[in-house]
């Protein structure tokens, strides 16, 4: 049975139970009128099922693959990513000032919902992308925000976040990397880590990661983030070990 995108149930949600309409209200959300806001879930629904919803069996017919050191993804994934950047739809909540549309998250959210039902194998990249935007612009200082943010919202790099280590497992707090403070600025992280979803592709200009790790002089147990990028990186994975900039700071 093809996808069909439930436009109109999220619609229903959130004009009659998420109080939508209140919030478009506020002088903030003042663009998100009902016309607009009819149109971008419209137009996710045909994203969904034009473009994400087919990528979803052909991912289980030609799975992503390491060759000669490079992800190779399934076939349409690139064009997939592509018209999810183009669209515009990474940055649909991130802060106009770098090249998002400032729309509600609430909005954000329920095109994520549809994204994540037509394929979420796919949708998990700009999701991660939009979690590690929301984190630089709630945290990093303004050279990185003008630094990662245009990129990380245009869709011309995307973002992941590295939690957990083989001795962590759900606690998180218990990681063992190190970002030690190089005086200029940036950092030299050594550790090792494990899950990361779309850590690489083929298709990407950069991955930046938001690694999680620990200062020399920090507590116990107060781990902080890391923004990593991919062209920073040891050139042997196995070692895990870069050279982050400032701190995005926060706490998992």
């Amino acid at each position: 049975m093809p996808y069909r995108a439930p436009v109109a149930d999220i619609r229903f949600l959130l004009d009659h139970v998420a109080g939508f309409p209140e919030l478009a209200a506020t002088a903030r959300f003042a663009e998100a009128t009902p016309d607009l806001t009819a149109a971008i879930l419209d137009g996710a629904g045909r994203l969904c099922e034009e473009v994400m919803a087919p990528l979803q069996r052909v991912g289980d017919l030609h799975p992503a693959r390491l060759e000669n050191g490079i992800v190779r993804t399934p076939p349409g994934f690139a064009e997939g990513w592509r018209a999810i950047a183009q669209g515009g739809w990474i940055g649909l909540a991130a802060p106009t000032r770098h090249g998002g549309m400032g729309l509600p998250q609430t909005l954000a959210m329920a095109v994520t919902e549809m994204m994540s039902g037509a394929c979420l194998a796919l949708q998990i990249a700009p999701l991660l992308t939009q979690g590690q935007i929301e984190a630089l612009s709630h945290h990093a200082s303004d050279a990185l925000k003008a630094l990662y943010l245009p990129k990380l919202i245009s869709g011309e790099w995307s973002g992941t976040m590295n939690l957990t280590e083989p001795q962590a497992g759900s606690d998180v707090e218990a990681v063992r990397t190190v970002a030690v403070p190089k005086g200029d600025g940036t950092y030299a992280i050594t550790g090792q880590k494990i899950f990361i979803s779309w850590a690489d592709s083929e298709f990407i200009g950069n991955v930046v990661h938001l690694v999680l790790a620990r200062l020399p002089d920090a507590p116990p147990r107060h781990p902080r983030h890391q923004p990593v990028p991919r062209a920073a990186q040891h050139p042997r994975c196995k070692r895990r070990s870069g050279c982050a900039q400032q701190p995005a700071g926060g706490q998992p």
